[in-house]
């Protein structure tokens, strides 16, 4: 693996760098600090708007459907400097796993109906991902939402949680229970929905941080067309892991971490004054670096991976944990550095670096849950990658 990037790569280091500072030069996304905001979802769906304009928001995809074509070293270049530089382009569900899924197992009407109407990153084309049950989290695959076949239609009845931003999405990409007899692992299938169907109802869940982004989801007798299946019925599972597995390249989480723990360190050395300046904080600062080295490294070898036609499974699983468990002890030390300041926000007057310390230490907690615990991701890795037996 050669750790230089080529020239090429590194001019389009630079080209995204001179974007961001045109089109988001406040670089994190506003609206009032409430992350879920209506002022955050505008900022983000314009500055995607403008990325959709150069064909960024699907960089890697095939031209005819609004893509480059570019390498995995490019997107991975992209992903790195967004995320760096708190560009507002994260969580767009419908480029990250909903397109490349379509492009795997969609019809062609789905192919034709979706794809460019999400690399075009058109007003009505924003989706959520509807998986998570009160009853189904970890083990996802024990989901009970029915999808009960009506003729032509699919009737949704259940319930789903946790669902980011549901609250502004267009479209679901429901994962649903279509035969209830056969093993949880099958007898699952996929769809499309329309979020402002009939019976959907979107409820909201505001977190410890005191934002709205995730939302509970009803579904009551939701009827719709049998077309919105996407690929083979009661094979949905396999389908639904290999769109997870998008998710898991890390790249973005392990850049944020840098971003977050330069910020830390510039603000110890500027106000030495507000600090509990021990040992164990200085020393926490050269942990969480090498941290962030370390994972840096693990993503840049799945790229490496796909680079090279290899399917990085066990490993994303490795990268996705490790960036997981860094974001909680990058809060602690950001929290351990400023002490009872780091408990304050804004628009309090003695908060520190806009009290984001403390939030980020409520919001990291469930870093280890979200997009597959880290129980789950050892699990991978045990069986997958050291082939180790299952129970």
């Amino acid at each position: 693996m050669d750790f230089r990037f080529t020239n090429e790569q590194e001019g389009f280091r630079d080209e995204v760098k001179g974007f961001i500072t045109e089109y988001a030069p406040e670089g994190r996304v506003s609206g009032e600090g409430e992350a879920g905001s209506a002022a955050a979802h505008e900022q983000v769906l314009q500055f995607q708007k403008a990325m959709a304009e150069r064909r960024w928001l699907t960089l890697a995809w095939p031209k005819e459907i609004g893509g480059l074509e570019a390498s995995h070293w490019q997107q991975m270049v992209l992903n790195e400097e967004m995320a760096y530089r708190g560009a507002p382009s994260s969580q767009n569900m419908g480029t990250m796993w909903v397109g490349p899924a379509l492009m795997l197992v969609g019809s062609d009407d789905q192919k034709a109906t979706h794809l460019n109407r999400i690399a075009d990153a058109e007003d009505d084309s924003w989706w959520c991902t509807l998986y998570s049950e009160p009853g189904a989290g970890s083990d996802l695959a024990s989901l009970q939402t029915r999808a009960t076949q009506d003729g032509d239609e699919f009737v949704i009845n259940g319930q789903k949680i946790w669902t980011s931003g549901a609250h502004y999405s267009n479209w679901g990409w429901l994962a649903a229970r279509t035969d209830p007899d056969a093993p949880k692992h099958r007898g699952i299938s996929m769809f499309l929905l329309e979020m402002d169907s009939p019976g959907v109802s979107v409820r909201p869940l505001v977190n410890m941080a005191n934002d709205h982004s995730f939302n509970e989801v009803y579904f009551e007798d939701v009827r719709i067309p049998a077309q919105n299946l996407v690929g083979e019925r009661d094979r949905g599972w396999y389908h639904l892991a290999v769109a997870l597995d998008f998710e898991r390249s890390s790249i973005a989480g392990f850049s944020g971490s840098r971003r977050v723990v330069e910020e830390q360190m510039e603000y110890a050395r500027a106000h030495p004054e507000d600090l509990a300046r021990t040992p164990q904080v200085r020393l926490g600062f050269g942990d969480r670096l090498t941290e962030v080295e370390v994972g840096t490294n693990l993503a840049y070898r799945i790229v490496h991976l796909q680079t090279g036609g290899i399917i990085a499974n066990y490993e994303a699983s490795a990268a996705k944990l490790f960036s997981s468990e860094l974001s909680q002890r990058i809060a602690g030390t950001g929290m351990s550095m400023l002490g009872l300041y780091g408990q304050l926000s804004t628009p309090q007057e003695h908060a520190r670096l806009d009290g984001g310390v403390g939030k980020s230490y409520v919001q990291s907690v469930s870093s280890t849950i979200g997009g597959g615990t880290s129980e789950v991701q050892r699990n991978i890795i045990a069986t997958r990658g050291l082939g180790l037996p299952r129970g």
